[in-house]
Parts: C-alpha cells; sequence; structure tokens
C-alpha cells in the first residue's frame, strides 16, 4: 500500500486490536493477539507486559501489510477502570487490576462518603471496580512503592510508544475521580482519603496531541518514529465513535453478553436514579450511558448453539407472542434501574421451543426500550439517529424485533470495532470529530420497522406494571414510561 493512514490500537480483555485505516475510511490492514487474564474470586489480574507484547506484535504485522504508506498519528483505547503501578523506568510493580476487579468494596464505600458532593455534582456513585477505590485499596495494602505512579491501561501502551510517561486522558480518568465539569482532580478528596494526587497522570480532552513514538518503539513496533500520539478514550467510548454516534440524541446500543447504551447530549444528565453515567466526548458534548445485565448471555444459557440458526428462522417469520418476559441470565440489575436483587421472570406460557425463544428476544428489545424510556423521562434528547452493534446484530430476528418494538430505524456501521474508532479520533486531529466520522464512518445497512408498536403494547404494559409491583422501577418512573410509550 502506498498513501497515509492513521492507526487505532484497542487493548481489550481478550485481545490487542490494531487498524491502520485510511483518510477515507478503508480498513488497510489490521492484526491482533490474545491476552490472558487470571481471575480469582472478585479479583481479575493482567500482566502489563503482555499488553505490551501483543501490541508491539500487532503493530509489526500492521506495519507489514502497509508497505510504504505514511503513518499520520495513532490513538489507543483500553478497558475503563483499569490501572497498573508503574516505575520511573515504566516497568510494571505486580499485575494491573482489570476493569471488573471488585475487591475494593470497602474502599468504594469511604470515597463515595468523602467525595458525595462531587459525584452526586456529576451524577455517580462509584463502584468498587471503578479506578479509584481501587488505587486507594493498593497505597493501603503496600502495592505503591515510593515514587510510583497509577496509570491507565491505555497510558502504560502511550508511555511504551513514546519511552515516557504522557498526559492521560479524561475518558478513562473519569473513574479514577476526575472532575469533568471542573476539569481537576478533586484534591479535597484524594486528601481525605490520604491519597497522593501527584501519583497521578496529567489530563487532557481526547484527541488531544500528548506526544510521538520512539525510536525504540520504532524498533519493537515497527511504527516510525515522531509519529503523533493523541490522546484517547475507553473502549466503550471508542465503539461509539466507531458507529458514527457523535450527534446531540443520536445512540448506540451494544447488545452482546449484555446490553450497553451511550448516547450524546448538549449538556449533563443529572440522573437520581443513579444509573447513567457520562463521559465527554472530543468535542465538549456529553456521552451519558447505562449497562443492563439482560443481553443475549441469556441466550447462551438456556438455548443450545447449534440450534440458534433454526431458532433464529423461525422466530423471524412468527408474529409477537404475547409474553411479557424479564430476561436475566444472572441475578442483579444495573440499568434502567438498579436492583441487587432483581431476578428474571415470564408471565405467560410458552407451549414451544421456538416461543420461548422468540418471547427471550422480544424481552430483552423490551428491556432496550424500557432503557430509552427511562432515558427520555430525565430529559435525554433520544431523536437522533440509533445505531446497534455487538454479536446480536448477526440474528436477523433480534434485528427485526428491536426496531419493531423501538419503533426506530436501526443502522448498523461497517467497521463497528474500537480500534477504528481510534483510527478516526486521531484523524480528527486535522479537523474535527464531526468532520473525520462523516468521511471514515460508513453503513452497512439499516433495519426499518415492520410493525406498529401497537403488537407489543400490552406485553410491554404488563411488563412495566410487574416491574412497579416488585418495587424495582418506582411508581413515578413507570408512570413516566409508559406515558413515553403511549406518546
Amino acid at each position: 500500500m502506498t498513501g497515509t493512514a492513521y492507526l487505532g490500537i484497542d487493548v481489550g480483555t481478550q485481545s490487542v486490536r490494531v487498524m491502520a485505516v485510511t483518510e477515507d475510511g478503508d480498513v488497510a490492514a489490521s492484526a491482533s493477539a490474545p491476552l490472558a487474564s487470571h481471575r480469582e474470586g472478585v479479583r481479575h489480574e493482567q500482566q502489563p507486559e503482555e499488553w505490551w507484547t501483543a501490541t508491539a506484535r500487532s503493530c509489526r504485522s500492521v506495519m507489514s501489510q502497509l508497505g510504504g504508506a505514511k503513518v499520520l498519528g495513532l490513538s489507543v483505547d483500553a478497558t475503563s477502570g483499569t490501572i497498573v503501578v508503574i516505575d520511573s523506568h515504566l516497568r510494571s510493580f505486580g499485575p494491573a487490576l482489570m476493569y471488573d476487579d471488585g475487591r475494593a468494596r470497602e474502599e468504594a464505600a469511604e470515597v463515595n462518603q468523602v467525595g458525595s458532593s462531587r459525584w452526586r455534582e456529576m451524577s455517580y456513585r462509584m463502584q468498587p471496580s471503578w479506578a479509584l477505590p481501587k488505587a486507594v485499596w493498593l497505597d493501603r495494602n503496600g502495592a505503591l512503592p515510593q515514587s510510583s505512579r497509577v496509570v491507565h491501561q491505555n497510558d502504560f501502551i502511550n508511555a511504551r510508544l513514546a519511552s515516557k510517561l504522557l498526559s492521560t486522558d479524561s475518558s478513562n480518568a473519569l473513574k479514577t475521580g476526575y472532575d469533568l465539569i471542573r476539569t481537576e482532580w478533586p484534591t479535597e478528596v484524594m486528601e481525605a482519603l490520604r491519597f497522593d494526587s501527584s501519583r497521578l497522570p496529567n489530563v487532557v480532552p481526547p484527541g488531544t496531541l500528548i506526544g510521538e513514538t520512539s525510536l525504540q518503539a520504532q524498533a519493537e513496533t515497527g511504527i516510525p518514529s515522531r509519529v503523533p500520539i493523541y490522546a484517547g478514550m475507553t473502549d466503550g467510548c471508542a465503539a461509539q465513535i466507531a458507529s458514527g454516534t457523535i450527534s446531540a440524541g443520536s445512540w448506540n446500543s451494544v447488545m452482546g453478553t449484555t446490553l450497553v447504551i451511550k448516547g450524546v447530549t448538549p449538556c449533563l444528565m443529572h440522573d437520581p436514579f443513579g444509573v447513567i453515567y457520562s463521559h465527554r466526548s472530543p468535542d465538549g458534548m456529553w456521552l451519558p450511558g447505562g449497562a443492563s445485565s439482560t443481553g443475549a448471555g441469556i441466550i447462551a444459557k438456556e438455548f443450545d448453539r447449534g440450534e440458534l440458526a433454526l431458532l433464529n428462522e423461525a422466530a423471524l417469520s412468527a408474529d409477537p407472542t404475547g409474553l411479557s418476559v424479564y430476561p436475566l441470565a444472572g441475578k442483579g440489575e444495573r440499568f434502567p434501574f438498579f436492583t441487587p436483587d432483581a431476578e428474571g421472570f415470564t408471565i405467560g406460557q410458552a407451549n414451544s421451543q421456538q416461543m420461548r425463544y422468540r418471547s427471550v428476544l422480544e424481552g430483552i428489545a423490551c428491556i432496550e426500550r424500557l432503557s430509552f424510556d427511562v432515558l427520555r423521562s430525565l430529559g435525554a434528547p433520544v431523536d437522533g439517529n440509533f445505531t446497534i452493534l455487538g454479536g446480536a446484530t448477526n440474528s436477523e430476528a433480534f434485528n427485526q424485533i428491536r426496531a419493531d418494538i423501538l419503533q426506530r430505524s436501526l443502522t448498523i456501521p461497517t467497521v463497528p470495532e474500537s480500534a477504528f474508532g481510534m483510527a478516526v479520533l486521531a484523524a480528527a486531529s486535522t479537523s474535527s470529530i464531526q468532520t473525520a466520522v462523516q468521511r471514515m464512518v460508513r453503513v452497512s445497512r439499516v433495519i426499518e420497522p415492520s410493525r406498529t408498536f401497537t403488537a407489543y403494547a400490552k406485553q410491554y404494559s404488563t411488563l412495566i406494571a410487574e416491574l412497579d409491583r416488585r418495587g424495582w422501577l418506582s411508581q413515578a418512573l413507570a408512570a413516566a414510561t409508559l406515558e413515553g410509550a403511549n406518546s
């Protein structure tokens, strides 16, 4: 290949993926390398050196595919809330604490207490898996040696690429307590926690030029030296860019094992229920979102994988079941309401495996609709484009049911990957994120509703009424949800 390209690097849980993308949005090269995790109870760790080994290996492969093409810039995303302790030589002290590591339960309670006014203003509560409680846990357990620094997962990769520690991005810094309103570390909270905030990196907005690749990194990755490095984002925000969800009122649903919804609002959303928190986009907009415990995980739990093709074919041609299903593979719900003891239920009886399968798809789609009805009731604009990502989009039946229940056109982008989103972010350095998205993000297909919502109105109303009866959804929110659904 000749010409120019931008690199996007996605450091995930199971692998590192690197993409080279042209200025017009064509994927010129891509490569990935696996990662291994160690889990024990609530603990989840990875070895940071393996991140770098996988990144370097993937970059070398991509650069060999590019041939003579010039790399104009790069950006790195990573899992949200993952942290690692490093020394002055950029070496890690021990394993990284991953995004879902839950060991800092006591520290999270203290962090929420001493920082309550800050967190309330930003409309969230710290969770044990968030970075700040875990950093406090490390400090109190003797895992922060003198002169060490606490950095995020993508900071570690950026530091290796530049051969020095660079600024972090405000997207990854959110769960470490960074105040997105005042654009500062909350020093009074850190002091109350007896945590030295100087151990944390400087923070800049995503897309900011923070450094350039070094000669040492060139030798290990094949990326030429002096390539600009731009501050990245979390993996979820990177996927949101890849979907083209960057204008106010537009939303992106990622349907994997669980359902994650992220959107764009011009102002910070205030959520009295504590189930939504917001990042900031490169252009200063707010990116609210929430993660539900429902999703395709229950399909893997209840149905044989070998039967899914036939079940999807039957579901695509079948009529609505009329059953009201709340599909949970495990216990507890996080969004669109918070109920730790919530369990799945079904109102009505399926008379076949095919009917049960379709009713589960309908139930997941109803929770997706409920999520948007809750967002609407909190004042979020939901009149923009809706995009859908995730493995569940491979089911045409599920896509159609979601479009019918949401009563929205659903767009599937051509390259729905976080690494692609980071290449777009790097390309935005020459213009704006809106211009880069318009030029580079393409639509694969659009699913239009084929039925009116009337076909699902009764089972949806029954579901909401049951959530209200169980006390999972407040009466006021249930009423607002149904009012929005009937408008």
